[in-house]
């Protein structure tokens, strides 16, 4: 069943299936990996807010991840979801080649504030995506939704990534010597002279 529709919308090859994305650890390379993996997103914006022409192989793999995996809200984005994908796209899409050279030079103590406004917002717009996922009761017309608890607990799986990957980026910026400047070398208080 999902072969044959994959053969015959997709190549044989789907890159969904075989892509990593969930970095073990925050790192240099872990954080620009991570922002690919927001194209799906940024596919729903055609039907959502931007007159954006997207090729028909791009479509496809929507339209194939949205009924395979029964993400509704990726075929036909409700309000809510349309004003976080526009909200992606808008403030958090030029935060990527900025963290991506922040990252990879390593030592940017700079990055640290705007990390922890992406990694709160991004962190926050999760929680009504997966109570959503988990509590809502989807229609099963025109694009059937997730009915069992496995096929919820299979799409809070897909979405979870996009809630643990801004959290370790919290965490790594807040408490990490290499971004926090409370704890730079050489700032500590001057040593009192000796009285003779």
């Amino acid at each position: 069943m999902a072969g044959e529709t994959i053969g015959k919308t997709l190549p044989a090859y789907c890159p969904v299936s075989d892509h990593k994305t969930f970095p073990s650890e925050i790192s240099p390379s872990g954080v620009p990996l991570y922002t690919v993996e927001l194209c799906p997103e940024l596919q729903a914006m055609e039907k959502s807010c931007s007159p954006v022409v997207y090729p028909e192989q791009l479509k496809d793999l929507l339209r194939w991840y949205g009924s395979e995996f029964r993400d509704p809200m990726m075929l036909d984005p409700p309000a809510w979801f349309k004003s976080f994908v526009f909200c992606e796209a808008l403030l958090q899409t030029p935060f990527f080649p900025v963290a991506a050279y922040a990252f990879l030079k390593g030592g940017c103590r700079w990055i640290r504030t705007p990390a922890i406004i992406y990694s709160t917002h991004v962190a926050t717009t999760l929680v009504p995506i997966l109570s959503h996922i988990l509590y809502h009761h989807f229609p099963m017309e025109p694009h059937p939704g997730p009915q069992t608890q496995r096929e919820r607990w299979t799409l809070v799986a897909i979405y979870g990534p996009y809630l643990l990957v801004p959290v370790m980026l919290l965490v790594t910026v807040l408490f990490s010597p290499t971004y926090n400047s409370s704890t730079q070398a050489g700032k500590g208080p001057a040593r009192s002279k000796k009285m003779k």
